[in-house]
């Protein structure tokens, strides 16, 4: 088996720099595991390093770095068994669940991880987090974007970061691990999806970076103001609401402004600020007021897998419309309950 290492960056690279912070530097990544003689054993995979020009904090990840690993993907897709995304972990989610939609008809495993502590210091968890996601690549059959970290293997899109400290980073709020690793390396092969057919081609929906796409989370007092000028530009808005999905109805003007939004085509999709559960427009009457501006149910998709999905679906040509349709539908396991396209 044979995997490839895409090396974007991120604390698992990093050297300590004479002031004593922390930044990637070239070369450096492949000098450490070069030098590491748990990867010569034999249950570790042939492995290539392709390094990422150039290395990035994750703070520094923009769509148009989701093309480049895309584009590295696309390229080698028949050259290698699976692919290793070594990135940072504060933007990883987001990187996850935009390769998720980008990446169709994926029949190889596709891992993302990282580390808390660099790889040079001594008590670094990128080594159990490289070392158990070349196994995984190498001998498991999955068929999707996913998310590695600590003890567990997460779907792409359903994964978020909880922690800024803990090795435990990330979770899978609202769907069950597709992994976990103790003793054993447990797949949970009936939650993954679907293989696609055999003479599927891997497709690459690129994203358009200078798509108006954007993310507001609601807080107490937000004038509709505020929320008239993050809107005049957009195309779409991920809203992060209260609870099951409420905001202000007792304010008429900020009702007016996201009626006024949704009336010239604007996609506004409201996602819960709560880290479990979802939405539900029809719970309470602040939801309904939503509903009645036009806004959609995000149910319960994460903020970073709904905004990666409006950026997919525009980029791809989908009108407002069609967006606000294949928004509230299943498309790559990022929701429950939902019709799969």
């Amino acid at each position: 088996m044979n995997i490839l290492l895409i090396h974007t960056g991120g604390t698992i690279g990093m050297c300590r720099q004479d002031d004593g912070s922390y930044a990637p530097a070239p070369g450096y990544l492949a000098a450490l595991m070069a030098a590491m003689p748990e990867l010569r054993a034999a249950q570790i995979p042939q492995y290539t390093i392709h390094e990422h020009a150039p290395l990035l904090d994750s703070a520094n990840m923009t769509p148009s770095d989701w093309n480049g690993i895309a584009a590295v993907i696309a390229a080698h897709y028949n050259d290698y068994d699976g692919f290793v995304v070594l990135h940072g972990t504060d933007t990883m989610a987001y990187t996850a669940s935009a390769l998720a939609f980008m990446l169709r008809n994926l029949r190889k495993p596709v891992l993302l991880t990282g580390s808390q502590i660099p790889l040079c210091e001594l008590r670094s968890d990128g080594r159990d987090n490289l070392i158990t996601a070349l196994i995984v690549a190498a001998r498991y059959r999955l068929p999707e974007v996913c998310l590695l970290f600590g003890d567990c293997l997460l779907r792409g899109c359903r994964a978020t970061k909880l922690s800024a400290t803990g090795f435990d980073a990330f979770e899978s709020p609202n769907f069950p691990v597709l992994g976990s690793f103790g003793i054993h390396i447990e797949i949970a092969e009936r939650l993954l999806l679907p293989m696609p057919a055999a003479d599927a081609p891997l497709a690459v929906q690129t994203i358009d970076p200078e798509l108006a796409v954007g993310a507001l989370r609601l807080f107490p007092g937000i004038s509709a103001r505020l929320i008239a000028r993050v809107l005049e530009p957009l195309s779409g808005l991920v809203l992060e609401a209260y609870g099951a999905g409420n905001a202000p109805a007792n304010d008429g003007a900020l009702l007016d402004v996201l009626a006024a939004a949704t009336a010239r085509g604007v996609v506004i999709v409201v996602c819960t600020q709560c880290v479990r559960g979802g939405v539900d427009l029809s719970t309470y009457a602040t939801g309904a007021a939503l509903a009645r501006a036009g806004a959609i149910s995000g149910f319960d998709m994460t903020a970073e897998a709904a905004l990666a999905k409006l950026r997919y679906l525009f980029s791809a040509g989908y009108s407002s419309a069609q967006a606000r349709r294949l928004m509230q539908q299943d498309l790559r396991g990022e929701l429950s309950g939902r019709r799969q396209e």
